[in-house]
């Protein structure tokens, strides 16, 4: 019982951490203003990793790597510190572990990209029915509209009604299914064949 509350724990601070990083990328990728709350925000929780990186990891294409890469980094770190919890003893040679642990890690950094879009997505739909004026709206909008922009040729409007957020939800969804299969091609890495 300690363990998996030590395991929600850290399971939270690092998903907290990754979500505030990805945040960062997808605001400067989509070059939203860290002018308001929010933006304040994520740049508050991740000034402290992102800053130093910056000297060290240049952008690529336009992309802050500086955020993306620490990202990854944690949830790689998370998913060796949880099998080291647990006890799963890793087997395979030290490269194979290594790129197990990478791949688990970048499988699990793809689930919370697809959970922060998810949830962008989703408050931006809600803002823009219950508070379309709010401060917040023209952040999540901005977020959003990369991800709806291909959806939105190809649904059309009922009754002035945009149901192309339903079915990017129900893709996001078919992603989340998708990459938790994928969780289990890394074990041949992690413990040997």
């Amino acid at each position: 019982m300690l363990t998996n509350i030590l395991l929600l724990i850290l399971d939270t601070a690092a998903g907290f951490i990754t979500l505030m990083l990805l945040a960062r990328f997808f605001m400067q990728w989509q070059r939203v203003s860290f002018r308001n709350q929010i933006g304040q925000f994520v740049v508050s929780t991740t000034d402290w990793i992102v800053r130093p990186l910056r000297r060290l990891i240049p952008g690529l294409l336009g992309l802050d790597m500086a955020s993306l890469l620490p990202a990854w980094a944690f949830q790689t770190l998370f998913v060796f510190v949880e099998m080291a919890i647990r006890g799963v003893p890793l087997t395979g040679n030290a490269v194979g572990v290594l790129l197990g642990l990478w791949g688990l890690g970048l499988v699990e950094l793809l689930r919370m990209i697809v959970y922060l879009i998810f949830a962008v997505v989703l408050v931006s739909a809600v803002l823009s029915w219950v508070a379309p004026h709010s401060p917040a709206g023209p952040v999540f909008n901005a977020l959003s509209a990369p991800f709806l922009r291909p959806f939105r040729r190809v649904v059309p409007t009922v009754a002035n009604v945009d149901l192309s957020p339903l079915v990017l939800l129900l893709v996001l969804q078919i992603l989340l299914m998708l990459l938790g299969g994928l969780r289990g091609g890394f074990a041949p890495l992690l413990f040997g064949s």
